[in-house]
């Protein structure tokens, strides 16, 4: 839906413009690529990476860069969990928060070190390069307030995408108490 967004809002139209296939399931687009179906492949990381090492690929643009800051990692939990357990919620928002300052004032041959045992298909050099693009593009948040108009353009992309036939007002299902109190009085 993000790359359908981005296409229109530079002009191009699906059926006329560009061929997009879009029955190929998420796990099987670089292989699909790789075998030479399609000119373009949308992928994430590291398998973005991985077609370009393996010389099967370019990254040639970020949908994240194109289309505006997307909320692709958020947290839920049901409004009665919350009230009935408002110091998890708010220990776990400092966590995350305290992720986010560590990110922020660490390099990414640091950051890489401390998160590649969890991308062991991926070595050190790879997973540097990796967050460094991430960090060029100003891919991760340096806080975690979810704004209203990141809220906006997901549900921008999901009507254009024909997935939302009404939206939510961002009040009745963001609370932001929890990420301005961490902001506020984390250290």
């Amino acid at each position: 839906m993000v790359l359908e967004y981005v296409l229109m809002e530079n002009g191009l139209e699906i059926g006329k413009d560009i061929e997009l296939i879009n029955n190929i399931s998420f796990e099987s687009t670089s292989g699909a690529f790789s075998a030479d179906v399609g000119d373009y492949t949308v992928e994430f990381e590291p398998t973005a990476s991985a077609l370009e090492a393996s010389g099967k690929g370019h990254v040639v643009a970020s949908l994240g860069t194109e289309s505006g800051y997307v909320p692709y990692t958020v947290y839920m939990a049901r409004k009665s969990y919350i009230k009935e357990n408002p110091e998890i919620v708010q220990k776990f928002t400092n966590a995350i928060y305290k992720a986010q300052l560590w990110m922020a004032d660490h390099t990414s041959e640091e950051t890489a070190d401390v998160i590649a045992s969890f991308f062991t298909e991926s070595d050190k050099e790879t997973l540097t390069k990796i967050i460094e693009r991430y960090k060029s593009q100003d891919t991760w948040k340096t806080d975690p307030v979810f704004e209203e108009d990141s809220l906006t353009l997901i549900e921008d992309i999901m009507e254009n995408g024909g997935e939302l036939q009404k939206r939510v007002p961002y009040t009745d299902i963001i609370t932001t108490d929890f990420a301005k109190n961490a902001v506020k009085n984390t250290k």
